[in-house]
Protein backbone atom coordinates (compact mmCIF):
# COMPACT_ATOMS: atom_id res chain seq x y z
CA UNK A 1 0.00 0.00 0.00
CA UNK A 2 1.47 3.56 -1.34
CA UNK A 3 2.52 6.20 2.05
CA UNK A 4 -0.25 8.69 2.44
CA UNK A 5 2.34 11.43 2.15
CA UNK A 6 1.48 14.64 4.78
CA UNK A 7 0.90 17.37 2.70
CA UNK A 8 1.13 20.86 4.57
CA UNK A 9 -0.18 24.00 3.49
CA UNK A 10 1.66 27.24 3.96
CA UNK A 11 0.59 30.60 5.31
CA UNK A 12 -0.22 31.87 2.29
CA UNK A 13 -2.32 29.31 1.38
CA UNK A 14 -4.05 29.30 4.58
CA UNK A 15 -4.94 33.09 4.33
CA UNK A 16 -6.47 32.48 0.42
CA UNK A 17 -8.85 30.31 1.73
CA UNK A 18 -9.41 32.22 4.80
CA UNK A 19 -10.06 35.18 2.16
CA UNK A 20 -12.29 32.79 0.01
CA UNK A 21 -13.94 31.74 3.20
CA UNK A 22 -15.07 35.08 4.40
CA UNK A 23 -15.89 36.39 0.71
CA UNK A 24 -18.32 33.26 0.42
CA UNK A 25 -19.97 33.68 4.21
CA UNK A 26 -20.73 37.22 3.97
CA UNK A 27 -22.66 36.80 0.69
CA UNK A 28 -24.31 33.67 2.69
CA UNK A 29 -25.14 35.82 5.36
CA UNK A 30 -26.52 38.89 3.07
CA UNK A 31 -28.54 36.26 1.60
CA UNK A 32 -29.94 34.85 4.80
CA UNK A 33 -31.13 38.29 5.70
CA UNK A 34 -29.17 38.49 9.62
CA UNK A 35 -27.15 37.27 11.49
CA UNK A 36 -25.49 37.32 15.04
CA UNK A 37 -21.61 38.17 15.11
CA UNK A 38 -20.79 36.50 18.02
CA UNK A 39 -23.11 33.79 17.82
CA UNK A 40 -22.91 30.22 15.95
CA UNK A 41 -24.01 32.34 12.74
CA UNK A 42 -21.08 34.36 13.11
CA UNK A 43 -18.52 31.37 14.18
CA UNK A 44 -17.25 31.11 10.17
CA UNK A 45 -16.77 35.11 9.69
CA UNK A 46 -14.76 35.32 12.81
CA UNK A 47 -12.80 32.09 12.44
CA UNK A 48 -11.56 33.03 8.98
CA UNK A 49 -10.47 36.65 9.80
CA UNK A 50 -8.35 35.28 12.77
CA UNK A 51 -7.00 33.04 11.16
CA UNK A 52 -6.14 35.65 8.01
CA UNK A 53 -4.87 38.04 10.78
CA UNK A 54 -4.56 41.14 8.35
CA UNK A 55 -2.23 43.46 8.37
CA UNK A 56 -4.40 46.49 9.70
CA UNK A 57 -6.07 44.49 12.21
CA UNK A 58 -2.60 44.17 14.22
CA UNK A 59 -3.01 41.77 17.24
CA UNK A 60 -6.48 40.35 16.68
CA UNK A 61 -5.48 36.69 17.26
CA UNK A 62 -3.65 37.90 20.69
CA UNK A 63 -5.34 38.29 24.05
CA UNK A 64 -4.02 42.09 24.12
CA UNK A 65 -6.51 44.65 22.69
CA UNK A 66 -5.20 45.78 19.30
CA UNK A 67 -4.76 49.78 19.58
CA UNK A 68 -4.04 51.29 16.31
CA UNK A 69 -6.27 49.06 14.44
CA UNK A 70 -9.17 50.06 16.84
CA UNK A 71 -8.71 53.54 15.61
CA UNK A 72 -8.69 53.10 12.12
CA UNK A 73 -11.77 50.95 12.29
CA UNK A 74 -13.67 53.18 14.62
CA UNK A 75 -13.12 56.20 12.17
CA UNK A 76 -14.61 54.34 9.30
CA UNK A 77 -17.92 53.33 11.27
CA UNK A 78 -20.56 56.07 12.60
CA UNK A 79 -20.24 57.71 15.56
CA UNK A 80 -22.15 55.85 18.46
CA UNK A 81 -22.09 52.25 16.93
CA UNK A 82 -20.16 51.01 19.82
CA UNK A 83 -23.62 51.27 22.32
CA UNK A 84 -25.65 49.91 19.18
CA UNK A 85 -26.95 46.20 19.78
CA UNK A 86 -29.04 46.33 16.60
CA UNK A 87 -26.91 47.25 13.12
CA UNK A 88 -29.41 47.40 10.22
CA UNK A 89 -27.14 47.78 6.90
CA UNK A 90 -30.20 49.71 4.43
CA UNK A 91 -30.47 50.63 1.22
CA UNK A 92 -31.28 54.78 0.56
CA UNK A 93 -34.74 54.01 1.92
CA UNK A 94 -36.02 57.92 2.84
CA UNK A 95 -34.20 58.34 5.91
CA UNK A 96 -32.70 61.43 4.16
CA UNK A 97 -36.19 63.38 4.33
CA UNK A 98 -36.98 62.04 8.29
CA UNK A 99 -36.32 64.17 11.26
CA UNK A 100 -33.09 61.38 11.45
CA UNK A 101 -29.45 63.03 11.41
CA UNK A 102 -27.60 61.85 9.09
CA UNK A 103 -23.97 60.87 10.75
CA UNK A 104 -21.14 60.10 8.18
CA UNK A 105 -18.06 58.53 9.24
CA UNK A 106 -14.66 60.38 9.25
CA UNK A 107 -13.30 58.46 7.17
CA UNK A 108 -15.95 57.01 5.27
CA UNK A 109 -18.64 58.53 3.02
CA UNK A 110 -21.27 56.97 4.05
CA UNK A 111 -24.74 58.00 5.54
CA UNK A 112 -25.79 56.69 8.69
CA UNK A 113 -28.80 56.87 11.26
CA UNK A 114 -28.81 56.37 15.16
CA UNK A 115 -32.55 55.12 15.19
CA UNK A 116 -32.69 54.99 18.92
CA UNK A 117 -30.87 54.10 21.63
CA UNK A 118 -30.07 50.78 20.45
CA UNK A 119 -30.13 50.55 16.91
CA UNK A 120 -27.77 52.15 14.32
CA UNK A 121 -28.78 52.38 10.50
CA UNK A 122 -25.60 52.15 8.08
CA UNK A 123 -26.84 53.03 4.13
CA UNK A 124 -24.91 50.90 1.53
CA UNK A 125 -25.35 52.67 -2.08
CA UNK A 126 -21.49 51.70 -3.30
CA UNK A 127 -22.19 48.03 -4.31
CA UNK A 128 -21.05 44.83 -2.41
CA UNK A 129 -17.52 45.79 -1.53
CA UNK A 130 -19.63 48.39 1.01
CA UNK A 131 -21.01 45.60 2.60
CA UNK A 132 -17.66 43.54 2.88
CA UNK A 133 -16.30 46.70 4.23
CA UNK A 134 -18.34 47.16 7.03
CA UNK A 135 -18.79 43.39 7.88
CA UNK A 136 -15.00 42.70 8.64
CA UNK A 137 -14.51 46.00 10.62
CA UNK A 138 -17.76 45.10 12.72
CA UNK A 139 -16.21 41.41 13.42
CA UNK A 140 -13.15 42.93 14.68
CA UNK A 141 -14.43 45.13 16.43
CA UNK A 142 -16.65 42.38 18.32
CA UNK A 143 -13.69 39.85 18.86
CA UNK A 144 -11.77 42.83 20.37
CA UNK A 145 -15.44 43.83 22.42
CA UNK A 146 -14.95 40.27 23.76
CA UNK A 147 -11.26 40.35 25.05
CA UNK A 148 -12.07 43.60 26.88
CA UNK A 149 -14.75 41.73 28.35
CA UNK A 150 -12.87 38.46 29.04
CA UNK A 151 -10.31 40.59 31.40
CA UNK A 152 -13.04 42.08 33.48
CA UNK A 153 -15.40 39.45 33.79
CA UNK A 154 -14.43 37.59 37.34
CA UNK A 155 -16.86 34.65 37.65
CA UNK A 156 -20.16 34.18 36.07
CA UNK A 157 -22.13 35.96 38.48
CA UNK A 158 -21.43 39.60 36.90
CA UNK A 159 -18.69 40.67 38.96
CA UNK A 160 -15.99 43.15 37.60
CA UNK A 161 -12.47 43.55 38.30
CA UNK A 162 -11.56 46.80 40.33
CA UNK A 163 -10.45 48.37 36.81
CA UNK A 164 -13.41 47.99 35.13
CA UNK A 165 -15.19 50.15 38.09
CA UNK A 166 -13.29 52.87 37.87
CA UNK A 167 -13.46 53.62 34.28
CA UNK A 168 -17.42 52.70 34.43
CA UNK A 169 -17.43 55.66 37.22
CA UNK A 170 -15.07 57.95 34.81
CA UNK A 171 -17.62 57.79 31.88
CA UNK A 172 -20.44 58.85 34.30
CA UNK A 173 -18.44 61.88 34.44
CA UNK A 174 -20.39 64.90 32.40
CA UNK A 175 -17.78 66.89 31.82
CA UNK A 176 -14.77 66.51 29.83
CA UNK A 177 -11.95 65.05 32.40
CA UNK A 178 -9.05 66.98 33.62
CA UNK A 179 -5.39 65.85 33.53
CA UNK A 180 -5.51 64.01 36.57
CA UNK A 181 -8.75 62.06 35.59
CA UNK A 182 -7.56 61.21 32.44
CA UNK A 183 -4.89 59.66 33.25
CA UNK A 184 -6.01 57.82 36.46
CA UNK A 185 -8.65 56.73 33.77
CA UNK A 186 -6.01 55.53 31.36
CA UNK A 187 -3.74 53.40 34.60
CA UNK A 188 -7.09 51.59 34.88
CA UNK A 189 -7.75 51.22 30.61
CA UNK A 190 -3.60 50.36 30.15
CA UNK A 191 -4.69 47.07 32.55
CA UNK A 192 -8.05 45.85 31.01
CA UNK A 193 -6.46 46.59 27.72
CA UNK A 194 -3.38 44.67 28.07
CA UNK A 195 -1.34 47.89 26.69
CA UNK A 196 0.90 50.50 28.60
CA UNK A 197 0.30 53.58 30.19
CA UNK A 198 2.10 55.09 27.07
CA UNK A 199 0.59 52.73 24.33
CA UNK A 200 -3.29 53.99 25.66
CA UNK A 201 -2.02 57.49 26.13
CA UNK A 202 -0.57 57.91 22.77
CA UNK A 203 -3.69 56.36 20.77
CA UNK A 204 -6.15 58.15 23.61
CA UNK A 205 -6.16 61.39 21.52
CA UNK A 206 -7.08 60.14 18.33
CA UNK A 207 -10.28 58.79 19.08
CA UNK A 208 -11.16 62.62 20.64
CA UNK A 209 -13.86 64.51 18.60
CA UNK A 210 -14.50 68.41 19.40
CA UNK A 211 -17.86 67.35 21.54
CA UNK A 212 -16.40 63.98 23.05
CA UNK A 213 -12.51 64.68 23.79
CA UNK A 214 -12.69 61.04 26.15
CA UNK A 215 -14.36 59.09 23.32
CA UNK A 216 -11.60 56.66 23.81
CA UNK A 217 -12.82 56.11 27.26
CA UNK A 218 -16.82 55.71 26.15
CA UNK A 219 -15.55 53.17 23.06
CA UNK A 220 -13.85 50.96 25.22
CA UNK A 221 -16.76 51.02 28.35
CA UNK A 222 -19.59 50.43 25.80
CA UNK A 223 -17.48 47.82 23.61
CA UNK A 224 -17.24 45.86 26.70
CA UNK A 225 -20.49 46.38 28.47
CA UNK A 226 -22.14 44.83 25.50
CA UNK A 227 -20.21 42.10 25.46
CA UNK A 228 -20.49 41.50 29.06
CA UNK A 229 -24.20 41.61 28.46
CA UNK A 230 -23.88 39.09 25.48
CA UNK A 231 -22.25 36.70 27.68
CA UNK A 232 -24.62 36.87 30.95
CA UNK A 233 -27.76 37.68 29.76
CA UNK A 234 -27.34 36.02 26.34
CA UNK A 235 -28.27 39.43 24.59
CA UNK A 236 -26.62 39.09 20.97
CA UNK A 237 -25.69 42.09 19.21
CA UNK A 238 -27.72 41.30 15.52
CA UNK A 239 -26.54 42.90 12.01
CA UNK A 240 -29.41 42.55 9.73
CA UNK A 241 -29.74 43.42 5.75
CA UNK A 242 -33.28 45.52 5.20
CA UNK A 243 -35.57 43.81 2.32
CA UNK A 244 -34.81 46.32 -0.11
CA UNK A 245 -31.16 46.35 0.28
CA UNK A 246 -31.30 42.78 -0.77
CA UNK A 247 -33.47 43.39 -3.37
CA UNK A 248 -31.42 46.38 -4.96
CA UNK A 249 -27.93 45.03 -4.87
CA UNK A 250 -26.47 43.82 -8.15
CA UNK A 251 -28.83 46.29 -10.41
CA UNK A 252 -26.74 49.17 -11.22
CA UNK A 253 -29.86 51.53 -9.96
CA UNK A 254 -27.34 53.75 -8.01
CA UNK A 255 -25.02 53.83 -11.02
CA UNK A 256 -27.93 53.94 -13.86
CA UNK A 257 -28.64 57.07 -11.73
CA UNK A 258 -25.33 58.51 -11.42
CA UNK A 259 -24.57 58.29 -15.40
CA UNK A 260 -27.98 59.24 -16.19
CA UNK A 261 -27.39 62.64 -14.58
CA UNK A 262 -23.90 63.30 -16.24
CA UNK A 263 -25.48 62.55 -19.74
CA UNK A 264 -28.19 64.87 -19.05
CA UNK A 265 -25.92 67.34 -18.26
CA UNK A 266 -23.96 66.74 -21.38
CA UNK A 267 -26.77 66.52 -23.77
CA UNK A 268 -28.30 69.94 -22.19
CA UNK A 269 -25.34 71.61 -22.69
CA UNK A 270 -24.16 70.06 -26.31
CA UNK A 271 -21.41 67.96 -25.32
CA UNK A 272 -22.56 64.52 -26.19
CA UNK A 273 -20.93 64.57 -29.30
CA UNK A 274 -17.68 65.81 -28.84
CA UNK A 275 -14.42 63.54 -28.17
CA UNK A 276 -14.84 62.38 -23.95
CA UNK A 277 -12.07 61.84 -21.63
CA UNK A 278 -12.75 59.89 -18.42
CA UNK A 279 -10.56 60.40 -15.04
CA UNK A 280 -10.90 59.12 -11.97
CA UNK A 281 -9.22 61.02 -9.70
CA UNK A 282 -9.94 63.55 -6.63
CA UNK A 283 -11.83 66.47 -7.16
CA UNK A 284 -9.07 68.94 -6.74
CA UNK A 285 -5.66 67.82 -9.02
CA UNK A 286 -6.91 68.20 -12.21
CA UNK A 287 -8.41 71.60 -11.75
CA UNK A 288 -5.45 73.04 -9.79
CA UNK A 289 -3.21 71.35 -12.25
CA UNK A 290 -4.82 73.23 -14.98
CA UNK A 291 -5.41 77.35 -13.36
CA UNK A 292 -3.62 77.06 -10.08
CA UNK A 293 -0.34 78.27 -10.82
CA UNK A 294 -1.22 81.45 -13.13
CA UNK A 295 -4.29 82.40 -10.61
CA UNK A 296 -2.00 81.90 -7.88
CA UNK A 297 1.28 83.81 -9.24
CA UNK A 298 0.67 86.53 -7.06
CA UNK A 299 -0.45 85.34 -3.99
CA UNK A 300 2.15 82.85 -4.29
CA UNK A 301 5.09 84.58 -6.35
CA UNK A 302 7.95 82.31 -6.72
CA UNK A 303 6.94 79.37 -5.44
CA UNK A 304 7.20 76.34 -7.60
CA UNK A 305 4.67 74.63 -8.76
CA UNK A 306 4.40 71.81 -6.34
CA UNK A 307 4.71 74.54 -3.48
CA UNK A 308 1.56 75.82 -4.55
CA UNK A 309 -0.22 72.68 -4.82
CA UNK A 310 1.12 71.96 -1.36
CA UNK A 311 -0.30 75.42 -0.01
CA UNK A 312 -3.92 74.44 -1.98
CA UNK A 313 -3.96 70.96 0.45
CA UNK A 314 -3.67 72.75 3.50
CA UNK A 315 -7.19 72.82 5.24
CA UNK A 316 -6.61 76.85 6.18
CA UNK A 317 -6.30 78.01 2.36
CA UNK A 318 -10.01 78.05 1.95
CA UNK A 319 -9.54 81.40 -0.09
CA UNK A 320 -7.02 80.34 -2.15
CA UNK A 321 -9.07 77.13 -3.41
CA UNK A 322 -11.76 79.25 -4.17
CA UNK A 323 -9.76 81.67 -6.31
CA UNK A 324 -8.73 78.69 -8.66
CA UNK A 325 -12.65 77.25 -8.22
CA UNK A 326 -13.68 80.15 -9.35
CA UNK A 327 -11.36 80.52 -12.21
CA UNK A 328 -12.31 76.90 -13.11
CA UNK A 329 -16.12 78.04 -13.54
CA UNK A 330 -15.24 80.73 -15.72
CA UNK A 331 -13.44 78.38 -18.21
CA UNK A 332 -16.27 75.64 -18.37
CA UNK A 333 -16.02 73.48 -15.30
CA UNK A 334 -18.98 72.68 -13.87
CA UNK A 335 -19.44 70.84 -10.53
CA UNK A 336 -21.95 68.28 -10.16
CA UNK A 337 -22.54 66.91 -6.89
CA UNK A 338 -23.53 63.40 -6.55
CA UNK A 339 -27.23 62.88 -5.80
CA UNK A 340 -27.54 59.50 -6.88
CA UNK A 341 -26.48 57.75 -3.56
CA UNK A 342 -23.55 56.37 -5.07
CA UNK A 343 -21.58 59.33 -3.37
CA UNK A 344 -18.97 59.57 -6.30
CA UNK A 345 -19.08 63.75 -7.12
CA UNK A 346 -18.61 64.69 -10.57
CA UNK A 347 -16.34 67.72 -12.68
CA UNK A 348 -16.91 68.12 -15.97
CA UNK A 349 -14.51 71.05 -18.24
CA UNK A 350 -15.36 71.78 -21.21
CA UNK A 351 -12.13 72.59 -22.84
CA UNK A 352 -13.49 74.76 -25.78
CA UNK A 353 -13.72 77.75 -22.98
CA UNK A 354 -10.26 76.81 -21.54
CA UNK A 355 -7.91 80.30 -21.92
CA UNK A 356 -5.43 77.60 -22.54
CA UNK A 357 -2.30 80.50 -23.16
CA UNK A 358 -2.90 81.91 -19.61
CA UNK A 359 -3.17 77.62 -17.98
CA UNK A 360 0.22 75.41 -17.05
CA UNK A 361 -0.74 73.75 -20.50
CA UNK A 362 -0.02 76.37 -22.61
CA UNK A 363 1.61 74.02 -25.40
CA UNK A 364 -1.64 71.94 -26.41
CA UNK A 365 -2.11 70.72 -29.33
CA UNK A 366 -5.62 69.88 -29.28
CA UNK A 367 -7.95 69.24 -32.42
CA UNK A 368 -10.18 71.67 -33.78
CA UNK A 369 -12.79 69.62 -31.80
CA UNK A 370 -12.53 70.06 -28.66
CA UNK A 371 -13.11 67.29 -25.94
CA UNK A 372 -14.07 67.29 -22.87
CA UNK A 373 -13.15 66.08 -19.77
CA UNK A 374 -15.31 64.04 -16.97
CA UNK A 375 -12.81 63.61 -13.44
CA UNK A 376 -15.17 60.84 -11.28
CA UNK A 377 -14.32 60.99 -8.13
CA UNK A 378 -13.19 57.82 -6.75
CA UNK A 379 -15.30 54.80 -6.70
CA UNK A 380 -15.13 52.08 -3.39
CA UNK A 381 -14.26 48.03 -4.99
CA UNK A 382 -16.76 46.67 -6.96
CA UNK A 383 -18.67 50.05 -7.84
CA UNK A 384 -16.06 51.15 -10.50
CA UNK A 385 -17.52 48.35 -12.15
CA UNK A 386 -21.43 49.61 -11.63
CA UNK A 387 -20.58 52.95 -12.05
CA UNK A 388 -18.05 52.98 -15.64
CA UNK A 389 -19.96 50.11 -17.12
CA UNK A 390 -23.26 51.82 -16.57
CA UNK A 391 -21.34 55.61 -17.91
CA UNK A 392 -19.91 53.81 -21.06
CA UNK A 393 -23.09 52.66 -21.87
CA UNK A 394 -25.29 54.32 -24.55
CA UNK A 395 -27.29 57.91 -23.96
CA UNK A 396 -30.86 56.52 -24.80
CA UNK A 397 -29.67 53.29 -26.27
CA UNK A 398 -28.95 55.03 -29.43
CA UNK A 399 -26.69 57.99 -28.68
CA UNK A 400 -23.21 56.50 -28.76
CA UNK A 401 -20.24 58.06 -26.86
CA UNK A 402 -17.18 59.29 -28.26
CA UNK A 403 -14.61 57.61 -25.31
CA UNK A 404 -11.08 58.57 -26.49
CA UNK A 405 -10.08 57.41 -22.77
CA UNK A 406 -10.46 56.28 -19.32
CA UNK A 407 -7.83 57.24 -16.80
CA UNK A 408 -7.27 55.69 -13.28
CA UNK A 409 -5.44 57.31 -10.84
CA UNK A 410 -5.81 56.02 -7.15
CA UNK A 411 -3.92 54.92 -3.69
CA UNK A 412 -2.93 51.43 -3.53
CA UNK A 413 -0.72 49.14 -1.09
CA UNK A 414 2.75 48.98 -2.32
CA UNK A 415 4.97 45.59 -2.05
CA UNK A 416 8.29 47.21 -2.61
CA UNK A 417 8.71 50.92 -1.76
CA UNK A 418 7.19 52.91 0.14
CA UNK A 419 4.57 55.77 0.92
CA UNK A 420 4.70 58.61 -1.91
CA UNK A 421 5.85 56.06 -4.63
CA UNK A 422 4.52 55.62 -7.90
CA UNK A 423 3.09 51.94 -9.47
CA UNK A 424 2.41 51.80 -13.19
CA UNK A 425 0.32 48.16 -13.66
CA UNK A 426 0.30 46.44 -17.02
CA UNK A 427 -2.13 43.88 -15.92
CA UNK A 428 -4.56 43.68 -13.03
CA UNK A 429 -5.12 40.30 -11.06
CA UNK A 430 -8.88 39.31 -9.06
CA UNK A 431 -7.39 38.13 -5.69
CA UNK A 432 -9.12 34.45 -5.00
CA UNK A 433 -10.70 34.15 -8.91
CA UNK A 434 -7.52 34.37 -10.69
CA UNK A 435 -9.29 36.20 -13.19
CA UNK A 436 -6.52 38.55 -15.06
CA UNK A 437 -6.82 41.72 -17.29
CA UNK A 438 -4.07 42.58 -19.48
CA UNK A 439 -4.16 46.17 -20.86
CA UNK A 440 -1.92 48.67 -22.78
CA UNK A 441 -1.47 51.33 -20.47
CA UNK A 442 -0.42 54.54 -22.25
CA UNK A 443 1.72 55.47 -19.39
CA UNK A 444 5.09 54.27 -18.50
CA UNK A 445 7.56 54.03 -15.94
CA UNK A 446 10.20 55.93 -18.04
CA UNK A 447 7.66 58.85 -18.43
CA UNK A 448 7.64 59.42 -14.18
CA UNK A 449 11.39 59.05 -14.34
CA UNK A 450 13.61 61.84 -13.23
CA UNK A 451 11.36 63.85 -11.07
CA UNK A 452 12.42 62.31 -7.49
CA UNK A 453 9.81 59.72 -6.98
CA UNK A 454 10.71 56.32 -7.14
CA UNK A 455 8.42 54.06 -9.46
CA UNK A 456 7.88 50.55 -10.15
CA UNK A 457 5.61 48.36 -13.20
CA UNK A 458 4.38 45.60 -12.89
CA UNK A 459 1.06 43.66 -11.92
CA UNK A 460 -1.34 45.23 -9.31
CA UNK A 461 -3.72 42.65 -7.45
CA UNK A 462 -7.49 43.96 -6.79
CA UNK A 463 -8.31 42.74 -3.81
CA UNK A 464 -11.45 41.81 -1.62
CA UNK A 465 -10.56 45.20 1.19
CA UNK A 466 -7.37 46.24 1.31
CA UNK A 467 -8.24 45.60 5.41
CA UNK A 468 -8.43 42.25 4.70
CA UNK A 469 -4.57 41.53 3.74
CA UNK A 470 -1.56 40.10 5.39
CA UNK A 471 2.27 39.52 5.03
CA UNK A 472 2.13 35.92 3.62
CA UNK A 473 -0.64 36.25 1.48
CA UNK A 474 1.14 39.29 -0.23
CA UNK A 475 4.71 37.82 -0.08
CA UNK A 476 3.13 35.01 -2.06
CA UNK A 477 1.47 37.24 -4.70
CA UNK A 478 5.19 39.25 -4.79
CA UNK A 479 7.68 36.59 -4.98
CA UNK A 480 5.86 34.11 -7.01
CA UNK A 481 5.40 34.61 -11.03
CA UNK A 482 2.33 36.93 -10.62
CA UNK A 483 4.87 39.57 -9.38
CA UNK A 484 3.01 41.63 -8.12
CA UNK A 485 3.60 45.09 -7.11
CA UNK A 486 0.73 46.49 -5.85
CA UNK A 487 -2.53 46.09 -4.51
CA UNK A 488 -5.55 48.17 -4.59
CA UNK A 489 -9.38 47.78 -4.88
CA UNK A 490 -11.17 48.96 -7.79
CA UNK A 491 -8.40 48.36 -11.09
CA UNK A 492 -9.75 44.81 -11.83
CA UNK A 493 -13.60 46.06 -11.67
CA UNK A 494 -12.79 49.41 -14.26
CA UNK A 495 -10.98 47.23 -16.82
CA UNK A 496 -13.70 44.62 -17.10
CA UNK A 497 -16.47 47.65 -17.73
CA UNK A 498 -13.63 48.72 -19.88
CA UNK A 499 -13.31 45.83 -21.70
CA UNK A 500 -16.99 44.53 -22.54
CA UNK A 501 -17.65 48.23 -23.52
CA UNK A 502 -15.48 48.44 -25.97
CA UNK A 503 -14.35 44.83 -27.31
CA UNK A 504 -17.56 43.61 -27.17
CA UNK A 505 -20.75 45.83 -26.70
CA UNK A 506 -18.85 48.65 -28.99
CA UNK A 507 -20.63 51.10 -27.25
CA UNK A 508 -17.35 53.37 -27.33
CA UNK A 509 -14.62 52.89 -29.70
CA UNK A 510 -12.86 49.70 -29.90
CA UNK A 511 -9.24 51.57 -29.99
CA UNK A 512 -9.90 53.59 -26.30
CA UNK A 513 -6.77 54.64 -24.73
CA UNK A 514 -6.12 53.65 -21.16
CA UNK A 515 -4.52 55.00 -18.24
CA UNK A 516 -3.60 53.61 -14.62
CA UNK A 517 -0.92 55.41 -11.96
CA UNK A 518 -1.51 54.94 -8.53
CA UNK A 519 0.39 56.06 -5.80
CA UNK A 520 1.41 54.42 -2.82
CA UNK A 521 -0.76 55.21 0.75
CA UNK A 522 0.99 52.27 2.62
CA UNK A 523 3.11 49.42 2.63
CA UNK A 524 1.58 46.63 4.49
CA UNK A 525 4.61 44.17 4.21
CA UNK A 526 5.94 46.37 6.70
CA UNK A 527 4.99 46.88 10.39
CA UNK A 528 4.78 50.89 10.84
CA UNK A 529 3.78 51.21 7.40
CA UNK A 530 0.32 49.72 7.03
CA UNK A 531 -2.49 52.02 6.79
CA UNK A 532 -3.53 51.89 10.56
CA UNK A 533 0.25 54.18 11.16
CA UNK A 534 -2.03 57.11 9.18
CA UNK A 535 -2.57 59.26 6.11
CA UNK A 536 0.24 60.16 3.69
CA UNK A 537 -0.11 63.77 4.57
CA UNK A 538 2.07 66.10 2.56
CA UNK A 539 4.13 62.88 0.84
CA UNK A 540 0.71 62.40 -0.86
CA UNK A 541 0.84 65.78 -3.50
CA UNK A 542 3.65 65.44 -4.73
CA UNK A 543 2.90 61.88 -6.75
CA UNK A 544 -0.91 62.76 -6.80
CA UNK A 545 -0.27 66.06 -9.05
CA UNK A 546 3.10 64.56 -10.96
CA UNK A 547 0.67 61.77 -12.13
CA UNK A 548 -2.17 63.87 -12.79
CA UNK A 549 -0.19 66.28 -15.32
CA UNK A 550 1.11 63.21 -17.26
CA UNK A 551 -2.30 61.89 -17.38
CA UNK A 552 -3.44 65.86 -18.81
CA UNK A 553 -0.42 65.96 -20.25
CA UNK A 554 -1.36 62.92 -22.93
CA UNK A 555 -5.25 64.28 -23.49
CA UNK A 556 -3.51 67.77 -24.49
CA UNK A 557 -1.21 65.64 -26.95
CA UNK A 558 1.56 67.82 -25.30
CA UNK A 559 3.91 64.55 -24.99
Amino acid sequence: MKEIKNISRTRAQISSAAVERMYITMRHLFNRGFYKPMGISGDTLREALLELRPEIYGSIAEEKVELNGLLYVIERLPIGIEECRYINLTSDEGYSFSHFQAIVPPKRRRNCYRIDEEQMNIEITRGRSDIYDVLTHLTFVFIESHKIMNRVLIGEDGKVTRDWLKIEQAVHIEEPLNLVEREIAISHLSNVLGRSFSEVSTVYGGFATTENPDRFLDVIYWLGKLAMEEELDNNKRTITFSPILRERLGHHIYGEMWSDNIKNHLKKHGLLARPIHIISANMHSVMNSIFASTVLKTELEGQSDLSVYEELSKSENVDLRKLVYERAVQEGMTFLPDTSGTNIDVQIFDTALIDFPNTAFAAQKLAQEKPVIIVMDYAFGEQAYETIDELLKPFHKSTFLNVESVSIMGKAGILIGGKGDIMIPFAHINEGTGDNYPLENELTAALFEGHGIPVVAGTMVTVLGTSLQNKDLLKFFHDSTWGVIGLEMEGAHYQKAIQSASKIRKSIPPQVKVRYAYYASDNPLETGSTLASGGLGATGVKPTYLITIKILEQIFNII
